[in-house]
């Protein structure tokens, strides 16, 4: 990215030393220097909009589903990634859950729907 801001500063000195009549060559290179530095400001606030959604913290209220029954432990799939997982509740293979706490490669999930599945199905 940082080479493409130097690019318009370097389209306005050579707009300016080459196709410009005498007498324009310093306007339009502050014309150019100009637009580097709102381009620059621009991207620099765009890439700052958003929060950053790296880390532990994001999984905390993501949805998945189990790989495994998980009564209380087994297997879930969250952000195309495998956890180990515990649902007091319990869940059944397949089930969508959503992740309420993570203690280390832990993570605690609840059930998604109407009502939890019962121990005895799958």
């Amino acid at each position: 990215m940082g080479q493409n801001r130097t690019v318009i500063l370097l389209i306005g000195i050579g707009l300016a030393i080459f196709v410009m009549p005498d007498g324009w060559d310093i306007p339009i290179i502050l014309l150019f220097a100009f637009l580097e530095f709102g381009e620059t400001i621009y991207s620099w606030r765009y890439s700052r909009r958003a929060k950053v959604q790296v880390g532990p913290e994001t999984l905390i209220g993501a949805t998945g589903r189990a790989v495994t029954d998980c009564r209380p432990e087994g297997t879930v799939r969250v952000h195309a990634e495998m956890w180990q997982a515990t649902c007091e509740a319990g869940v059944g293979g397949g089930q969508r859950i959503r992740v309420t706490a993570r203690d280390g490669l832990l993570l605690t999930v609840e059930p998604l729907g109407d009502a939890p599945t019962p121990a005895g199905g799958s």
